[in-house]
């Protein structure tokens, strides 16, 4: 059975806080991709302390992926699936997949598992950025993926370019 964690608003803000420096010296992103319903919040409060003076506000993205399942029980508590559901995904009527080329893409949740879905996450992304690529013939520019999580069970924060699965 999963194992909830709570934290409050004040320790998520906190956590973002302490990390935005290491993530503009180590990465920075162009792009912030969150994985919602709870990538959402954390996205938004980095976004805030990754904005340096005289530099536009990074754009986030959203996709939507579940991996949760109720039971069917009157026991509301969820456990992990063995399938990824795509429930939304990127607006290519507002980005256009060639403005992913060469970017450096942040992929913010608030919760990793079973690393499940962050590995669908990039993977999927992956895919769209090389089809745009070679649509687009813009040749070798490389895109890089990094992972930001609030919390991971039982492992703690982890980040870095094209290692969604470096613990």
């Amino acid at each position: 059975m999963v194992q909830k964690v709570y934290v409050t608003y004040n320790e998520i803000h906190k956590l973002c806080q302490a990390s935005a420096e290491r993530i503009l010296n180590d990465f920075q992103p162009n792009l912030i991709i969150a994985i919602g319903g709870g990538g959402y919040v954390p996205a938004r409060i980095l976004r805030s302390f990754l904005k340096r003076p005289g530099t536009p506000n990074i754009p986030i993205q959203a996709i939507g992926l579940s991996l949760y399942e109720t039971l069917g029980t009157d026991d509301p508590v969820e456990e992990p699936g063995t399938k990824v559901t795509r429930t939304q995904w990127l607006d290519l009527s507002s980005i256009e997949m060639s403005n992913l080329i060469g970017k450096n893409i942040l992929i913010v949740d608030e919760v990793d598992d079973t690393r499940t879905t962050l590995e669908y996450a990039v993977k999927e992304l992956e895919k769209d950025v090389e089809t745009a690529r070679q649509q687009s013939g813009k040749g070798a520019q490389q895109t890089c993926f990094s992972v930001f999580v609030v919390h991971v069970s039982s492992v703690g924060l982890f980040m870095g370019p094209n290692h969604a699965d470096d613990r």
